[in-house]
């Protein structure tokens, strides 16, 4: 007995053995899948000239993995997204034509800027009184026969609006259905995206639509519907925008059908389910209640709602303000207002550029403070153009220097400060709106975040009702003054109130009921740490290089080579005491033999 070699000890089984090294260099990535299971669909890298090196903790390990695969464009090989983009783009840019060209149609045949404030409340009250109705009619619904259908009345509704005429009652009647129509179209809209897109690319699917959101806005109101108008007139373009709503309504059509699951209507009668909406009809009020209790509570969400408000507040200023700011100050037909806004929707797109090149260079709440300032000086440049110009006139006429009347002329200077006041507004509104839906929780983000957007759209109630009337009376220069040092004193309040930047923290946000940056958790992805490690702005910092994190991983998760054993162990983390155990016993033994 003493000459026979001594026996090795028994080793239960473990899960996740390694295999032998000869064949380890094959297996690495279906090694690294057993650590991130969020990455087992992801195809492999394609090049490794665009890697980049992974970010890490203090332990070497990657803090956070982001690796969508291929470039943000690939979403659109995917045939149902891009019907269901063309729809939201059809949509979108036909909805903004239409407010500019009912704008002046109502400016033209009333000359009033109280009728274009009624206007545009028409717009706006639907998403007060229907919002926190409209998500449970979707969930009970088909959401592909939702946007067929709603594509489809809203068409319907413009094709009546054109027979209307310049009749001001009809016109208010049919807009305001078109705008309680789209309130069910958005969140179908938005519940169709996870549907047609795997989960791997929602990332690049939500930012392609909130692009296209702000491009919309630049293209219908600022480009295509003035050229429209100015071409073949207001009527025409109503008659173009239904032929967009048919056109989405065909679109939608092809999308495969999204029926409610079985969870969301149970075994529930048609009955039980009227009894629910109206039960959520007059809930309203409940709801509205517990929102405000909820941004009581939460500082940040409060300061969030204030940006958005004085964002959608100055919109709506500028839609009733401008015809008669293009009349009055600058010379030029209500059709002609194109000068104004078109630069504006052009700088707003520049600005969300900017934003996506630099942002993260500058903390969030600094750059939403330095937008509404500049904001409310552009604003007040802009409302005193006529007055600078012919001061600049003047100087630049002295003998001896050059001629610079094209700089300095009345159009030119509305032009640069339009341009400059859309990076200005987009620095605002861009950044609270990420911060909003970073900051509310994932169990309360759908009920609150609806009642969130109604208050939004309360808080832009108030000036659009009071700057028409005003404007009647004083003039539209004065109300954009007033406006202007309005919106410099909310940023400069957001500065002194708010107080110093909070030093960065290996917090995780709140924003998701659990770590990270919402994206990082539509994508799937793991996080190799017990935080997030988040940079100087307090943003999870994402690393890129698949193939460095996969290997960074692995050596991270790989238990020391034992000289008598030809494997090696992944840790998981249900197992991992028990093998830290097991190597402590044979530790022991090995040094008492």
């Amino acid at each position: 007995m003493a000459g026979r070699p001594p026996r090795r000890r028994h080793r239960p089984a473990l899960p996740d053995l390694r295999p032998p090294r000869a064949r380890r260099p094959a297996d690495r990535r279906a090694a690294a899948g057993r650590i991130h299971p969020a990455r087992r669909s992801r195809p492999q890298r394609r090049s490794g000239s665009a890697a980049h090196r992974p970010v890490t903790a203090g332990g070497g390990q990657p803090a956070a993995v982001v690796s969508p695969p291929g470039g943000a464009l690939d979403v659109f090989r995917n045939r149902p997204f891009l019907l269901l983009w063309i729809a939201q783009a059809a949509t979108q840019i036909g909805g903004n034509m239409v407010i500019f060209g009912l704008t002046v149609i109502i400016s033209k045949s009333t000359g009033s800027v109280s009728a274009v404030s009624a206007l545009i409340l028409t717009f706006l009250l639907p998403a007060v009184l229907f919002s926190a109705l409209a998500g449970v009619f979707v969930d009970r619904l088909d959401r592909r026969l939702v946007l067929v259908l709603t594509n489809l009345l809203r068409g319907v509704a413009f094709v009546a609006m054109f027979f209307v005429g310049n009749h001001l009652g009809l016109i208010y009647l049919l807009n305001i259905t078109v705008s309680s129509i789209t309130v069910f179209f958005a969140p179908a809209e938005a519940a169709m995206i996870p549907i047609v897109v795997p989960r791997r690319q929602l990332l690049s699917a939500n930012g392609i639509f909130t692009l296209t959101l702000n491009a919309a806005f630049a293209l219908g109101f600022t480009l295509i519907g003035p050229l429209i108008v100015k071409i073949a007139g207001a009527p025409a373009l109503i008659v173009v925008v239904a032929l967009l709503y048919f056109v989405a309504a065909a679109f939608c059509w092809t999308l495969p059908p999204a029926p409610p699951s079985s969870q969301a209507i149970g075994r529930q009668s048609a009955r039980v389910r009227v009894r629910e909406a109206e039960d959520a009809m007059g809930s309203v009020v409940r709801q509205l209640r517990e929102g405000l209790a909820y941004i009581r509570d939460h500082r940040e969400i409060r300061w969030s709602l204030i940006y958005l408000g004085i964002a959608a507040s100055l919109v709506g200023v500028l839609g009733v303000l401008g015809p008669s700011f293009a009349q009055k100050t600058l010379g030029l037909s209500s059709e002609d207002f194109v000068v104004v806004v078109l630069p504006l929707g052009v700088g707003i797109v520049m600005g969300i550029l900017l934003l996506n090149a630099y942002g993260r260079l500058i903390p969030r709440r600094r750059v939403i403070e330095g937008g509404l300032i500049a904001l409310g000086a552009l604003l007040c440049a802009m409302a005193l153009s006529g007055r600078i110009s012919a001061f600049l006139g003047t100087s630049v006429t002295r003998p001896g220097l050059p001629d610079l009347s094209l700089l300095t002329s009345l159009l030119s200077i509305v032009v640069a400060v339009a341009f400059f006041a859309g990076v200005a507004y987009a620095s605002v509104a861009i950044p609270a709106q990420t911060q909003l839906q970073e900051d509310l929780p994932e169990d309360v983000r759908g009920r609150v975040f609806g009642v969130l957007n109604m208050l939004v759209s309360v808080a832009s109630f108030l000036p659009i009702l009071v700057v028409g009337p005003i404007a009647d009376l004083l003039g539209t220069t004065l109300v954009l003054v007033a406006v202007s040092i309005l919106i410099v004193a909310s940023g400069v309040a957001s500065i002194y109130l708010r107080g110093p930047l909070r030093p960065v923290e290996r917090v995780s946000r709140a924003s998701v009921g659990g770590r990270g940056d919402p994206f990082v958790r539509a994508l799937g992805a793991e996080i190799s740490g017990p935080q997030d490690f988040l940079d100087e702005e307090g943003e999870p910092v994402a690393a890129v290089d698949e193939r460095a994190i996969e290997e960074a991983a692995v050596a991270a998760a790989v238990v020391p080579a034992d000289p008598d054993r030809d494997e090696t162990k992944l840790l998981d983390p249900e197992v991992e005491p028990e093998v830290t155990q097991e190597r402590d016993r044979e530790s022991t033994t090995r040094s008492a033999g």
